[in-house]
């Protein structure tokens, strides 16, 4: 393997382990505070807002809601401050050397902020002082795009503002910066444009570390937090289970859902033939001796099947569609979200699975019964279903019973 391949390689495992790493640490400093795992970095920008007056209640909406630091000014750091819980990270932003003498007058000496500026001299000075520094940079072409990830490295966060609406620079920047621990936000020029704030969290499918994405109506604020937590990085719960009984039962329609996007070797579906659960299958990932790969294919089951979804729901696979909204799974539980492309139906011979779970609840999945059809071991392996024995380990999910139109109702509901 060449020099260039390996560092390929290289930073795609470097970048994972980046992104897990400040979803759990953040930044030296912050690390006790504010973000949960799994939380997007979301700032807003207090520039021209004088006192909470002058905010019209924004400021509470924000620092109630999905926000994670304000950015406040040495005109306003004062006034404003003390409305800011200390679970929200404060940010000076300082163009002077002389303005960090602001944060002297604060309870502590302001030790909590973390500063930020375009002036490298002042985020030296500030660094002397303890505080945690942002490099602010502006790009409006390729020397300012190579000098703001030249600088940023040497800060816990790079702040970048570019010129053009191509997302192109900040692609480069991601990949500039997915071997550091420089927590890279982007600045939104227009305090309406909440498509440009949603894109940037998902550019490269992992997106910018945070945006600061600062409204002021309250209705691009309303429908930005709301597109926000339709993201959902959430996680689910997988097990192991162990198999029961693998058997053929004849012929049905079975689905493969192809979706507009590629699975890792570690991410699937769940998908089970009750509300109780469902098992991980398998894309078509790995390599099948007799036809091309299929990466962006799950063959998921039979058309009655439920495929878990966000929020608690379930699709029936017949219901699902092109354009559909669908959960991809991987062997930890962590779900991003795709669409469907296209729902392939055929009919074709299909095998019961039925596995069971430590806990003694048994579900189970009917799939097509082909060598090629695979479903996870306990080790993300993939397994041939045909192959499978009792006592074979294999990842699912648990949930509790009782649906209508998808969505869990507390019912008693008894399914076999």
């Amino acid at each position: 393997m060449d020099v260039t391949s390996t560092n390929t390689a290289n930073n795609d495992t470097v970048n994972m382990q980046k992104r897990e790493r400040i979803r759990l640490e953040r930044v030296e400093g912050d690390r006790n505070r504010v973000e949960e795992a799994g939380s997007l970095i979301v700032w807003f920008d207090t520039a021209g807002l004088a006192t909470p007056a002058d905010c019209e209640g924004m400021l509470g909406r924000i620092v109630n809601q999905a926000y994670t630091g304000v950015v406040l000014y040495p005109e306003n750091v004062a006034a404003l401050a003390p409305a800011i819980p200390a679970r929200v990270i404060k940010v000076l932003h300082a163009p002077r050397i002389e303005d960090l003498e602001r944060l002297k007058t604060l309870p502590q000496g302001g030790q909590s902020f973390v500063v930020a500026s375009p002036e490298v001299q002042v985020l030296q000075k500030a660094a002397e002082l303890g505080f945690n520094t942002c490099y602010r940079a502006y790009v409006d072409d390729g020397d300012s795009l190579h000098a703001s990830i030249q600088e940023g490295v040497h800060h816990a966060y790079l702040m970048v503002r570019f010129r053009d609406p191509t997302n192109i620079p900040l692609e480069l920047v991601i990949a500039s910066l997915q071997a550091t621990r420089t927590v890279l936000i982007k600045e939104i020029n227009t305090p309406t444009d909440v498509d440009d704030a949603i894109v940037t969290l998902g550019v490269m499918e992992v997106g910018a570390d945070g945006v600061m994405f600062s409204p002021r109506s309250h209705g691009a604020l309303s429908e930005f937090v709301s597109r926000l937590g339709r993201m959902d990085r959430a996680a689910t719960k997988v097990e192991v289970a162990s198999v029961v009984r693998s058997v053929p039962i004849g012929m049905g329609y079975r689905s493969c859902i192809d979706t507009t996007t590629l699975f890792s070797p570690t991410e699937g579906m769940l998908v089970g033939s009750t509300s109780q659960g469902g098992i991980l299958c398998c894309p078509e990932v790995f390599f099948l001796p007799y036809m091309e790969l299929r990466p962006f294919r799950v063959n998921a089951g039979a058309v009655h099947s439920y495929v878990y979804n966000y929020n608690n729901r379930t699709d029936y696979m017949s219901e699902l569609r092109a354009g559909a909204s669908i959960m991809l799974v991987d062997h930890t539980g962590k779900t991003r979200r795709s669409s469907v492309g296209r729902m392939k139906t055929e009919v074709r011979p299909l095998r019961l699975i039925e596995v069971e779970f430590a806990s003694g609840e048994r579900i189970n999945a009917i799939m097509q019964d082909d060598w090629h059809v695979r479903i996870f071991s306990d080790e993300a392996k993939p397994l041939n279903i045909t192959a499978l024995k009792p006592g074979d380990k294999v990842l699912g999910h648990l949930a509790q019973p009782g649906r209508h139109v998808g969505i869990k109702v507390d019912e008693h509901i008894i399914e076999t």
